[in-house]
Formats: structure tokens, sequence, C-alpha cells
């Protein structure tokens, strides 16, 4: 039997049941396997693949919508990613077009990185802002904060979407809902019994990531990053917009060096929704 071409390969949505065939495509692509991301991803978005007929995927990407379910007001693109043995044929060009072409008049956005941006720029995306990766272990150190922080509990959720849905700019209900049980830590800011921000730690193999990271101020999301630090003996990572640099500079004073920049690329809209002095960081860059 003839091997089918690339291009006659049909495109199809994921399930949980392509969990491990997904996490073999980040680790041929030499990021790590990181099953549990990719077990929230494709529960909480609608994941596109490719089939490969010798066994696993050829390509896939995960498309996370936000807004009302029957007319989104934004939809995130992540994980795109092409088996090393298809490379550089076209296979992603494709992929992505099909995702474009599906989601319609939905604005979308994504983070690209260095190598990735070529293509999303040929598909029409523009360049509306970046985001600086840094990693390490977290020094305490510096003036105590005065800002109060706790664990969230069950009560603070619905006080917790209406910050997140005014700092992001659009309702993620299926998004924040899964946060407690995604992961490790999620917890709170308060002034005078009031919640002025949030953040969650969540497992990505031998690290903590820090996001999603909402607060009223630096002050607060300094705040936030210190008691999450607290309470992992986990290196942190987190992707912070570059606007932020006063939080940026406080990060790699207490040990988190820089890692790497994508750039935060829209289509369909000029600038991302919300207000992005109290948006922090993503929950991570495959969902915004």
């Amino acid at each position: 039997m003839p091997t089918p071409s690339l291009d006659s390969l049909p495109i199809r949505r994921l399930t949980l049941r392509d969990l491990a065939a997904c996490a073999d495509l980040s680790e041929d692509r030499g990021w790590q396997r990181e099953e549990h991301k990719w077990g929230f991803l494709l529960t909480a978005g609608r994941g596109y693949g490719i089939d490969d007929p010798d066994g696993g995927l050829v390509s896939a990407c995960v498309v996370t919508e936000y807004g009302p379910q029957e007319r989104p007001a934004l939809a995130a693109i992540g994980m795109v990613l092409v088996a090393e043995r298809h490379a550089r044929q076209g296979v992603g060009r494709r992929l992505m077009h099909h995702v474009v072409s599906a989601m319609g008049t939905t604005p979308l956005t994504l983070h690209a990185t260095p190598y990735g941006r070529p293509l999303y720029e040929e598909l029409g995306f523009k360049v509306t802002g970046r985001a600086e990766m840094v990693s390490g272990r977290f020094t305490p150190g510096g003036p105590r904060s005065v800002v109060a922080t706790r664990a969230a509990t069950a009560e603070d959720l619905s006080v917790i979407l209406r910050l997140d849905e005014q700092a992001f700019g659009t309702d993620r209900t299926h998004i924040v809902t899964r946060l407690p049980a995604f992961a490790d830590q999620l917890r709170v800011a308060e002034e005078d019994g009031r919640i002025i921000g949030y953040a969650a730690a969540w497992p990505n193999m031998d690290t903590h990531v820090i996001g999603p990271l909402i607060a009223r101020d630096t002050s607060v999301a300094q705040a936030l990053i210190t008691s999450l630090a607290a309470h992992t003996d986990r290196p942190l990572r987190t992707d912070i917009d570059v606007r932020h640099t006063e939080l940026l500079a406080w990060a790699k004073e207490r040990g988190l060096a820089s890692v790497a920049f994508n750039s935060v690329m829209t289509y369909g809209i000029t600038e991302l929704p919300g207000d992005w002095s109290r948006r922090f960081a993503p929950v991570t860059v495959a969902v915004g």
C-alpha cells in the first residue's frame, strides 16, 4: 500500500483518548510531555489533530473559546506542534488554516515563539504584545509585604470569577472553575476583607507554573507570588507581560531568570480585551 500524502490525511477532533499521543508529540519536538497540562487543555478546549498512518500524531493544536458559547468573544490557539519527521512540509500551515477557518469571525489570539511567528504572520496574525518567561528558585527578601494573602475557598469563587472577567475582558468560567482540580495552589489577596487579586500554581514536571496571575497592582502581584512560593519546594516558572517592568525586575531579583520571549499575536482584533494592567500572567500561554 502506498503511503498517503500529508495533504490527504484528515484533520479530526482530539479527545482525552489522545492524551498519550499528544504527550508523545510534545516529547518528539523536544518539549516535556506535560500530560497534566494536555489533559486540562483537551477538557477545557477543543483539540485538533492529524493521525499518522504509522501511528501517533502528525500534528496537533488546541483551541480554547471564551465568552458566550453560541458566539465566543475570543479564542486562544496553543500547543501547535508538528512531528519532527513531518516538519517543514506545510502540515502546520494546513492545520492552522483549518482552525482559523473553523473559528469564522471569532477573534483569535496566541503566543508565538520566534520560530512559529512567520507562519502566523503569513496567516494574518499581528503582534500586539510580548511576554517574558522567567524561571528559577524563588528567594524571599526585601520589605515585608503588607498585602494579606490566603488559600482560596469555594465561597470565593463568584468574586474570583468577577475579578477575572474584568481583567481578562470576557468570561472564562470554564477555565477558572477547573483551577481547584488542576492547580496545587489557588490563593487570593485581600484588603479590608475584599479580594483584590488571585493566582494559581500548577504542576508541570519538576516546576510549579504560576498562572493565572490577576492583581490590582504590582504590589499585590508580588504578594501572591511570594505566598505561592512559600508553599512549594519546586522551582517556579511564569510568563509575564513585558509591560509589567516592575514585576519582572522584582522577580529577577528574587531568583527567577529570563528564559525566553514570546510574541502575543491577535487575529481579527487590534488588541486583547480587558485590563492589561491587572493581567500579569496567563494560565498558560496555550490558553491566555
